[in-house]
């Protein structure tokens, strides 16, 4: 079977990418897989990509960022996805033209708009398989709407956790399209596995508001409060970087807490430490907390919406504490800083518990439902089954009614300032 994903810019730094490498490393061992990467910006991607996988850009902005077409504005790509700015008649053109030749049995896009190209564009043959790496719930009214139509013409939509494949099913009106969860998978370690006694905190991310790396440094002023030998260790890079720096001389936490700056890959990171921190307000899935898994680390985390909770079994493997709680992300800190049997008992359970996440898990559920849409649109039948379908149906009309409703008076809204300007 060849396999395509289609993914924004396989030459930049993030989760998608990340994850649409490791899963196309582990389908590569099985399969024929290539990644068609709609921009590129530099010679080489920042992660290393196994041999085994074709890479092919489609615009490359080195040469390409005047190009005539490049600007003026997307027509296929929704205006309101959250990439739209880097998006052109260029790009619109060169993803047709890729899709309209492309010989694969199975196409992946990796991000709304791709999907909405891929729906629309993607010859008969090709089992059109979108992912959602963002929630439905994260995507405004207007977004959704778009979504509603095009992806129709997917075969299959995944999802990162269960609890989004379930609210796709049950608020999007989408007959005849397989709604499965497929978690990210994270590569087998290759480095000794980290064994609770080094006293590091280590947590990894962009530096952005959602993080609330803010609220885990302040938390973490607990820890250094009563164990000042021990440290976090925060990895990124992004806006919330100067802020960060100051409230960490505000606190008096220049010997305890460190912005390490980006790190690719983490695993030589994460081995180091002995506790895994996230304290975000939302996380679609929660990458960093599986690569802290399976490197031996028990992760404390805020249980946001949507993926900790899928991930961390409370008590077990780590500790979930509610968003925004500073104090009860420092007592689950301490709890496990205190008590180093407790530590190293989870930091084993996370090993054991991750393996769910293992590239093999992930790909054999990622075979079935590449063969199952397969089959369906060989025999010209839905990928889903009419009880499934009906069952929704009314739910998602009023999911759609009030998105509608939200769009049109956002609309209405941008032409009032517009004419106010």
């Amino acid at each position: 079977m060849k396999i395509s994903f289609l993914l924004h810019n396989a030459y930049g730094i993030g989760g998608t990418i990340t994850t649409t490498f490791n899963l196309a490393q582990a389908l590569a061992e099985r399969h024929e897989v290539e990644i068609v990467s709609v921009l590129r910006h530099r010679e080489r991607p920042n992660f290393r990509l196994d041999p085994k996988v074709t890479l092919r850009p489609l615009v490359d902005l080195r040469q390409e960022k005047e190009h005539p077409l490049h600007l003026r504005p997307a027509r296929v790509f929704p205006r309101a996805e959250y990439r739209y700015e880097q998006y052109s008649e260029l790009t619109d053109q060169r993803i047709g033209e890729c899709l309209a030749t492309i010989d694969a049995d199975v196409v992946i896009g990796t991000r709304p708009g791709l999907n909405v190209h891929l729906a629309l564009q993607a010859p008969r043959h090709v089992v059109r398989v979108g992912q959602e790496h963002l929630t439905l719930d994260n995507h405004p009214p207007r977004l959704r709407n778009a979504l509603r139509g095009a992806y129709r013409g997917l075969d299959a939509l995944t999802t990162v956790t269960e609890a989004d494949a379930a609210s796709y099913r049950r608020k999007m009106a989408l007959p005849g399209v397989l709604v499965e969860a497929l978690p990210n998978s994270v590569p087998d370690p290759v480095l000794p596995l980290a064994d609770g006694t080094a006293k590091v905190v280590v947590a990894a991310g962009r530096l952005v508001p959602v993080k609330r790396y803010d609220l885990l440094i302040e938390a973490f002023a607990a820890v250094a409060a009563e164990r000042p030998d021990w440290q976090l260790r925060i990895y990124g890079k992004g806006e919330e970087r100067d802020r960060l720096r100051q409230l960490i001389e505000d606190l008096g936490l220049w010997n305890n807490v460190f912005l390490m700056g980006p790190a690719a890959p983490m695993e030589a990171e994460w081995v180091k430490g002995s506790i895994g921190a996230a304290a975000s307000n939302f996380e679609p899935f929660g990458m960093t907390i599986v690569e802290a898994m399976r490197c031996g680390l028990p992760v404390v985390s805020t249980d946001c919406p949507y993926g900790p909770g899928e991930i961390i079994a409370d008590g077990a493997d780590g500790r979930l504490v509610p968003v925004g709680d500073r104090d009860a992300l420092a007592a689950a800190l301490l709890e496990l800083v205190r008590d180093d049997d407790r530590r190293r008992r989870m930091g084993r359970a996370a090993v054991e518990n991750a393996r769910r996440f293992a590239p093999v898990p992930v790909v054999e559920k990622a075979e079935r439902l590449f063969a199952e849409a397969t089959a369906a649109r060989s025999a010209g039948r839905p990928a889903t089954r009419e009880r499934a379908r009906m069952r929704h149906a009314l739910v998602s009309r009023g999911f759609a009614a009030r998105d509608a409703a939200f769009t049109v008076t956002g609309n209405a809204l941008r032409v009032v300032r517009k004419e106010q300007r």
